[in-house]
């Protein structure tokens, strides 16, 4: 690894760290049956608050790409996301979304020229199957609509890791900008289907207040401008193998602060998904080592500026 990419990564591993609480917070804290509602205060807040300090707007075609951005890993993301977290074990909810480095790897390939190697997909497989271990006690009845809720937060959020890499960001944007546009975005998109699905905002006490500050703040204005700030620098894939750290914290958390005990073939889960997780942070081979660079503007990255699923960009 280059000079600095350990730290790289232990930072943007910060991101799924604080995302493997959001099972407890929200179960144990926060209004019930809620999801849209929720997600709206873990989003605008958030995105209103880095858009005051980076003081940046869109510009131009920035502007519709902000809004896709922010539909994929925010709009749509959260209250699918809540939406599995309250119909399902919190366990089993992040399981479902281990297979987002699979999603990723096939979607790299798509839009961005890469082609999976068997490395990548193997690494994968083993860390959906490690957490699978890891929640196994927790399984249950399933409720299917909390599992298709899952497993469409994960393409929505997969689907939007790769396009940020696509499209890099700006000349002169940094990553705080580009977080605030895409949480405001999203924040802005579930607004109305909060108020037309759920109604008028439920009456918050101490803790629901405490739960929701924490969740704007830490674990989401601070963590994703920590995670898009990640996704710059590293790959893709690399990137997505530091979901699994997201269960894996729900389970240490409901050990931990909920009492629920651990069993040896979960504790044999976790030394497995943490491996892949390692494994998914290896160097790239050389061919695909261009979308590990720092990106910046989709022309620098040697991409045209376009939707285009057909062009010379997908092709090389």
């Amino acid at each position: 690894m280059a000079a600095g990419r350990p730290t790289l990564i232990a930072l943007t591993a910060l991101a799924p760290v604080s995302w493997g609480t959001t099972y407890a917070v929200t179960t144990e804290f926060l209004p019930a049956d809620r999801p849209l509602f929720t997600g709206l205060m873990r989003a605008l807040p958030a995105g209103l608050l880095l858009l005051a300090i980076a003081r940046v707007l869109p510009r131009g075609a920035w502007w519709w790409k902000a809004a896709v951005l922010g539909a994929l890993n925010i709009g749509a993301f959260f209250p699918l996301l809540f939406l599995s977290a309250y119909r399902l074990p919190g366990g089993m909810a992040a399981a479902v979304g281990s297979v987002g480095p699979l999603i990723v790897v096939g979607l790299s390939a798509l839009l961005l020229g890469q082609r999976p190697t068997a490395r990548s997909v193997l690494t994968g497989v083993a860390a959906a199957f490690g957490v699978s271990l890891v929640v196994l006690k927790a399984a249950g009845v399933l409720d299917a609509l909390g599992v298709l809720a899952a497993l469409a937060a994960t393409a929505s959020m997969s689907a939007g890791i790769v396009l940020t890499k696509r499209w890099g960001r700006p000349d002169g944007v940094g990553p705080l900008a580009l977080t605030g546009w895409q949480l405001t975005a999203g924040g802005l998109l579930i607004a109305p289907l909060a108020l037309l699905a759920e109604g008028a905002p439920p009456a918050l006490d101490g803790p629901a207040v405490g739960g929701y500050l924490y969740l704007a703040l830490a674990n989401t204005a601070v963590a994703y401008w920590l995670w898009f700030r990640g996704i710059g620098r590293l790959s893709a894939t690399q990137a997505t193998f530091l979901g699994p750290l997201s269960p894996l914290t729900a389970a240490v958390v409901g050990w931990a602060a909920l009492g629920q005990a651990l069993t040896p073939v979960q504790l044999a889960g976790m030394a497995l998904a943490l491996g892949a997780t390692a494994a998914g942070q290896l160097a790239p081979h050389a061919k695909a080592a261009v979308s590990s660079l720092p990106f910046s503007s989709p022309s620098k990255n040697g991409r045209k500026d376009s939707m285009d699923l057909t062009g010379p960009a997908l092709r090389r």
